[in-house]
């Protein structure tokens, strides 16, 4: 990678073809709807408290700081699973690590735009990434081609979408990815949050890539000898040295997915063909590449398809609904992606200070 080349979200292939349908989302936040799906119980009891919270246009993490503030807690003591989209309307677990007989009133949580809508103690803290997934609930408005919106759908059902990294994971208009380059460059970025937003955003876009280098190559539902089957569901792998019916039927069966690297520091786990491309890929992005093995982080892998479980849809005139499940760490944007060509209305986009301590990567 040069110096010069500015890199962008555009060029990503397509796994159905560039959809030919328009539509605008989030004309209000009520439009784009995110319920966190648990990954586990509560118990009860426990020095944390789970706050049950529905929130709209609010940053998750502005969130968190004001829970900070109104317990007198440091901000250390409030976490959450991962962020939710500012511009929606959401619901999702904040906990608060609050050991002792002492409750709060919740009720007196002053915050417009978010409401406590139930505290439940619990033995764990609440760690980055511990859900199950979201469900989503997406209207789009002012839909064209409606007959194609519902072809699309069922290749989308049938055969799912590239688990590309979606739009936020890259900021307003590329402004992560545009800080970040010059991460690549060499400057220093001394706000703890933006640096990992940046580290975020450059490994996203490098499996991203990855991806698209598949599609291209007709390698995306193919497996071949060499893949790296990833355990659905879980961060364990395996290598396929050869494909046989009983991979093809636990692929089929979604018990198995085929991955792609996050980049960093390790040996490729993938080989032959997989691995060359892989290879191929962080060798013209080099300079990203080295960026993040001189960062330490450890290579891992991630699936390259999501499926969208309990897919439902209604279509009425030129407006959609539609509803469904991801796992944790996957994008609704994304599927909309291989949906529509859609464009979000412009809003009032109020800012919050967002606090420099934060190092917790979107989710």
């Amino acid at each position: 990678m040069t110096a010069q080349l500015t890199l962008s979200t555009d060029h990503w292939l397509y796994l159905h073809g560039k959809p030919v349908s328009s539509g605008t989302i989030k004309s209000c936040p009520q439009d784009f709807q995110v319920t966190e799906i648990p990954a586990y119980p509560l118990t009860g009891e426990g020095e944390h408290i789970y706050l049950w919270i529905e929130k709209s246009q609010l940053n998750t993490a502005y969130v968190a700081e004001q829970l900070a503030s109104f317990t007198g807690l440091p901000l250390r003591a409030i976490s959450y699973a991962g962020r939710k989209d500012k511009y929606a309307l959401t619901q999702q677990f904040f906990a608060v690590h609050l050991p002792g007989n002492h409750n709060p009133d919740w009720n007196t949580f002053d915050l417009s735009g978010a409401k406590v809508l139930s505290a439940t103690r619990h033995n764990k803290k609440l760690r980055t990434g511990a859900l199950k997934g979201n469900r989503f609930s997406i209207t789009i408005r002012e839909l064209d081609h409606p007959e194609q919106v519902t072809e699309r759908l069922a290749l989308i059902s049938r055969f799912g979408v590239p688990n590309y990294y979606g739009e936020q994971r890259f900021g307003n208009q590329n402004s992560n990815l545009h800080l970040a380059q010059k991460l690549v460059q060499g400057e220093v970025i001394r706000n703890r949050n933006k640096r990992s937003m940046c580290i975020s955003a450059l490994r996203s876009w490098l499996f991203n890539q990855t991806i698209s280098h598949r599609i291209g190559e007709k390698l995306f539902s193919q497996p071949i000898a060499g893949d790296v089957m990833k355990l659905a569901g879980s961060n364990s792998f395996f290598v396929a040295e050869q494909i046989d019916d009983v991979i093809e039927q636990r692929i089929q069966s979604g018990d198995i997915q085929l991955s792609a690297p996050l980049w960093g520091t390790g040996k490729l786990a993938s080989s032959g063909t997989v691995a060359e491309l892989e290879q191929r890929v962080a060798t013209e992005y080099s300079s990203i590449a080295n960026t993040l093995e001189k960062l330490k982080l450890v290579q891992e892998r991630r699936a390259i398809d999501v499926k969208p479980a309990n897919l439902d849809w209604k279509l009425d005139a030129n407006t959609l609904t539609i509803a469904f499940d991801l796992p944790a760490g996957c994008f609704a944007t994304s599927i909309l992606r291989e949906l529509i060509q859609f464009k979000a209305q412009p809003h009032s986009d109020q800012q919050h200070t967002v606090a420099k301590d934060i190092s917790q990567v979107a989710s």
